[in-house]
């Protein structure tokens, strides 16, 4: 007996050769030619901000990060999103692990900034994260909450390619502008090489891929499992391979992707009762078949006993996991406040009339309350579990090199268990 028969229909490869795609958002932004840099008397960017007492923290960011000088540059055009001195406070907050507290002297962190404990290699990181190549007017952007990738100056993989970058993800929804899932606060300033725009949180770079928050992450193991389970059956070639193994594809930089994860609690409970469904099938009474069921999925070798392994197949498995995959970069913020039918890797391999989620996300103001995600045969929409801290802590919009991670508290369901 097996659940989404037709999955075993498709191989690896048709479900996460869409990767290559579809891992583009929305639109591929089409970038304007660039334009002569100003070469008026205005000051370059550095300067500017210099002279600018709302944002003197991020100042001293810029000046550690020895970025002067090419934000400086009038042959370049460039924007730059500049975090207040509050928001600087609070990434300040964070990283030292409240020993410099929120309400302490400019002169505190303007010394935290200044120390060995913010080295200049993180300040050189942010500074070039957070400036796009270009002149970008983010009033402009079509107000739909999908968002558009602009590459910023940081090369996360030189060793690859001189022209990888890291990009960041602009959007609109409403009156409210962001980069990534941070509010855009402000007007845009104008500098003698381009423009800058204030920001309500520092905008941080992702630093890992999916897969390594997946494999450490405490409540997150029976995910593993199950993507390992997806994994079982490959060569060594096609393991590497992103478009046919599901551990390749979380571990690898290119694709963007979104995934949504169930918990370990999750898991146990949706296992739990499709074991006891098969043992009370096979005539098993029903307190037995509790207890036996219980037992099995208790642990993330579930994925591996004898028992259900003729029920949870690899491809059974991976069918399951591409249903909580959609194939772009979302952040909570760019989901729609009506519900609006979502494809994953999973509806796009089975074309058109293929199982879509339906999500919709609640606003208070610039930032996402609640998100619910409902699959086809779900009786009720699973939510989102909104803290968008950043790890090890944050469950919504945790960011990583190859996409984004939002955990959810239901497993999402294509077809009938």
């Amino acid at each position: 007996m097996t659940f989404f028969p037709f999955i075993i229909r498709y191989s690896v490869a048709s479900l996460l050769l869409l990767i290559l795609i579809c891992s583009c958002n929305k639109d591929v932004q089409q970038f304007p030619d660039i334009m002569p840099a100003d070469t008026s008397s205005q000051p370059g960017l550095a300067a500017t901000i210099t002279a600018d007492a709302d944002y003197s923290l991020y100042n001293e960011v810029i000046k550690k990060s020895g970025y002067s000088d090419t934000l400086n540059n009038k042959k370049m055009a460039m924007t730059l999103f500049v975090p207040t001195n509050a928001a600087v406070k609070a990434a300040i907050n964070l990283l030292s692990g409240g020993a410099v507290p929120l309400d302490a002297p400019d002169a505190v962190f303007t010394g935290f900034i200044q120390s060995a404990n913010f080295p200049a290699n993180l300040a050189n990181g942010l500074v070039k994260y957070n400036t796009v190549p270009q002149s970008v007017d983010v009033t402009t952007l079509s107000a739909t909450g999908f968002n558009f990738m602009y590459p910023t100056m940081i090369n996360p993989a030189p060793q690859l390619s001189a022209l990888a970058r890291l990009s960041v993800f602009l959007s609109k929804t409403g009156t409210f502008s962001y980069v990534n899932n941070v509010p855009v606060t402000g007007a845009k300033k104008e500098a003698g090489n381009g423009v800058y725009y204030p920001t309500g949180a520092v905008v941080m770079p992702p630093q890992r891929v999916l897969w390594q928050r997946i494999s450490e992450a405490p409540d997150l193991t029976y995910l593993k499992a199950a993507v390992e389970r997806a994994d079982s059956g490959l060569n060594a070639q096609d393991a590497k391979d992103p478009e046919k193994s599901m551990v390749a594809l979380f571990s690898s930089f290119g694709p963007n992707i979104t995934l949504l994860a169930p918990t370990d609690a999750v898991f146990k409970t949706t296992l739990t009762g499709l074991i006891y469904q098969k043992l009370a099938l096979a005539g098993v009474p029903a307190a037995a078949a509790i207890e036996q069921a219980t037992a099995i999925a208790s642990t993330p070798a579930v994925f591996t006993n004898p028992t259900v392994i003729n029920i949870l197949t690899a491809q059974t498995i991976r069918g399951l996991l591409a249903y909580h995959i959609v194939g772009a970069t979302y952040f909570t913020n760019n989901f729609p406040s009506a519900e609006t039918d979502i494809p994953t890797l999973l509806s796009l391999a089975l074309g058109a009339e293929a199982p879509k989620l339906k999500i919709r996300a609640s606003f208070t103001g610039p930032s996402v309350s609640t998100l619910t995600v409902k699959g086809a045969v779900n009786p009720a929409p699973a939510n989102v579990i909104i803290n968008p801290l950043p790890e090890p802590n944050g469950s919504s919009d945790q960011f990583y090199v190859n996409g984004t991670l939002h955990k959810i508290d239901q497993i999402l369901l294509p077809l009938q268990l």
